[in-house]
């Protein structure tokens, strides 16, 4: 019975955490939509995802103890991101702005952190925190330069569907420093060690309940 129900414990928290990821990274691509703080919405979402990704990936690393599932979440995140956004393109709003799976490379650091120090969960915390706090921006640049100018979109493709807080403005100069991809990764360093070592305890928590 307690298996029984510890798995059960383990797919909620996993539904959870992985839908409040995706809740928290739904604007990913969309950053530049805010044309007046382009950068500095940057630099916030790099971190919110850098931080959203850890804690659920180390989690779910640190649960089934299989090196490989913390790029299974980054896949469950990516995904229920596209089906949001899929939603989001039927009520009008342009298609343009979908997510392109930048979690999956740096999930994919955590499992190579996880695996090839023969899964010791310290070195999870501190190399895969680090490597996910920095690569997360760079990949989120990346995804940046890949979707379409919302703007360019909107005007180019007005739908009378728009909602009016979404209608386009005219973009003003608005920069965070001068590298929102080094201050992201900065930032992202940092905390993502933090949030790695919740993801972990995240594990130890789920047990000690399930055990009392």
């Amino acid at each position: 019975v307690m298996v029984w129900l510890r798995r059960c414990t383990h797919y909620l928290f996993i539904v959870v955490v992985a839908v409040n990821s995706t809740l928290l990274t739904i604007n990913a691509g969309d950053y530049i939509f805010y044309t007046d703080w382009a950068w500095t919405s940057f630099v916030v979402f790099s971190i919110s995802q850098t931080l959203m990704l850890t804690v659920g990936a180390c989690y779910y690393l640190t649960f089934t103890g299989v090196p490989g599932t913390a790029t299974y979440y980054a896949l469950i995140m990516t995904v229920y991101t596209w089906i949001a956004k899929g939603a989001w393109f039927a009520l009008g709003y342009p298609y343009d702005f979908i997510v392109t799976p930048v979690w999956l490379p740096s999930a994919m650091l955590l499992d190579l952190a996880y695996w090839a120090t023969k899964k010791n969960k310290h070195s999870l915390i501190l190399f895969g925190g680090v490597l996910v706090g920095m690569s997360l921006p760079l990949f989120n640049m990346v995804n940046l330069i890949t979707v379409a100018d919302p703007l360019e979109t909107a005007f180019k493709y007005p739908r009378p569907t728009l909602p009016p807080y979404m209608t386009p403005i005219e973009p003003q100069v608005g920069k965070f420093y001068n590298s929102p991809v080094a201050l992201g990764r900065g930032a992202g360093a940092v905390l993502a060690c933090t949030f790695a070592a919740l993801g972990c305890k995240l594990t130890t928590w789920t047990y000690r309940w399930m055990a009392a």
